[in-house]
C-alpha cells in the first residue's frame, strides 16, 4: 500500500506520518510548506507541496499511485476542501480515505457542522471511508499554559461540565490502524479518553505534575468569548469555541467510549500522564 497524509506537518498528521514510517512505509505527504515536512521527516517521505485552497495539478500529482489517504481539514468551510480531496481521490483509484472528523457531528456542537458537512463529501464521492470521530484534544490544554505558569489560574465557562479529552498518541494510532488494516472502512469511529473530567480536575491533575495549585476561575460566556477574541479576533471559530465550552458546561459533551480499546487492543492514555509529558509547559 501506498498512503498520502495531507495536513501532515500538523498535531495528528505527523505522528501518523511518523507511525507509517515505523511501519516500515515511505508515505507521500501534501503539504504548504516542503521545507517545514523536510525539518520533520527528512527523505523518509516523498513530500508534495500544495495548497487545497488552489490544489489543480498539485493534489493529481500527489494522489498518483497512491492507494489510502489520510486526511486533516480544518475551518468553516473545510467541506470544500474535503469535497475536493475526495472526488480527486475518487478519480485516482484511491480505494480508502480516513477522514480526522469530531464526536461533535453527534451533537452539532461547536465544529461538528462543519465536519458533518465535510463526512457528506466524502460518502457523495463514492470513495471507501472511515471517520474518525475524535473528542478534544488533550493538547488544547497547553492553551491554558501561560495563565496556569504566570498566574497559577485557569480561566473557564465550562463550570462543572465534563469532557474526556483524548490524548493525540491515541488519535495517531486509531489512525493509522484505520488507514492500514482496512479493518473500519464505512465506519465512524467515536473516540475519547478514559474518562471526563472536569476543567477544574484537569487543572488540579496539571497542578499535581507542576507541584502548584491552580485555581479553576469561572467565566461567563460573554467574558470567555471576549478572551477568544483576544486572540484570534472575530469569526466562526470563536463562537464555536464559545459554543463548545457552553455544551460542557450543559453535560452535553460527557461522552465515554471505548473506541479506542476497540480499535487498537489497549485503553486510551489518561489526562494525568499527558499533564506528566507536559509539565514543562506550564512551569
Amino acid at each position: 500500500m501506498k498512503y498520502l497524509v495531507i495536513g501532515a506537518t500538523g498535531n495528528i498528521g505527523s505522528r501518523v506520518t511518523q507511525r507509517l514510517i515505523a511501519r516500515g512505509e515511505r508515505p507521500s505527504v501534501f503539504a504548504r510548506s516542503a521545507k517545514k515536512a523536510k525539518v520533520l521527516f527528512g527523505d523518509q517521505v516523498d513530500i508534495h507541496a500544495g495548497d487545497l485552497e488552489t490544489p489543480r495539478s498539485s493534489l493529481a500529482a500527489a494522489l498518483a499511485g497512491i492507494e489510502g489517504v489520510f486526511l486533516v481539514s480544518d475551518g468553516p468551510d473545510l467541506d470544500t476542501r474535503d469535497r475536493t480531496v475526495a472526488f480527486a481521490a475518487k478519480s485516482a483509484g484511491v480505494r480508502h480515505v480516513v477522514k480526522l472528523s469530531t464526536l461533535d457531528v453527534h451533537t452539532g456542537v461547536g465544529t461538528g457542522p462543519w465536519h458533518a458537512r465535510g463526512e457528506a463529501a466524502v460518502r457523495e464521492s463514492g470513495v471507501a471511508f472511515t471517520f474518525i470521530q475524535a473528542a478534544g484534544f488533550m493538547s488544547n490544554a497547553l492553551g491554558w499554559s501561560d495563565a496556569i505558569r504566570e498566574e497559577g489560574v485557569l480561566r473557564s465557562s465550562t463550570g462543572k461540565g465534563k469532557i474526556a479529552f483524548i490524548h493525540p498518541d491515541d488519535i495517531g494510532d486509531v489512525a493509522t490502524a484505520a488507514l492500514t488494516t482496512r479493518n473500519h472502512d464505512g465506519q465512524s469511529l467515536v473516540i475519547t479518553g478514559p474518562e471526563a473530567l472536569s476543567y477544574g480536575e484537569m487543572a488540579a491533575i496539571i497542578g499535581g505534575a507542576i507541584g502548584k495549585r491552580v485555581h479553576l476561575e469561572e467565566l461567563s460566556d460573554k467574558q470567555a468569548f471576549a478572551g477568544v477574541v483576544g486572540w484570534a479576533g472575530k469569526g466562526p471559530y470563536g463562537d464555536a469555541l464559545v459554543d463548545i465550552w457552553r455544551a460542557v458546561r450543559e453535560g452535553r459533551l460527557a461522552t465515554v467510549s471505548d473506541g479506542v480499546k476497540q480499535v487498537i487492543g489497549r485503553e486510551p492514555i489518561p489526562f494525568n500522564r499527558w499533564a506528566e509529558e507536559n509539565a514543562d509547559a506550564f512551569q
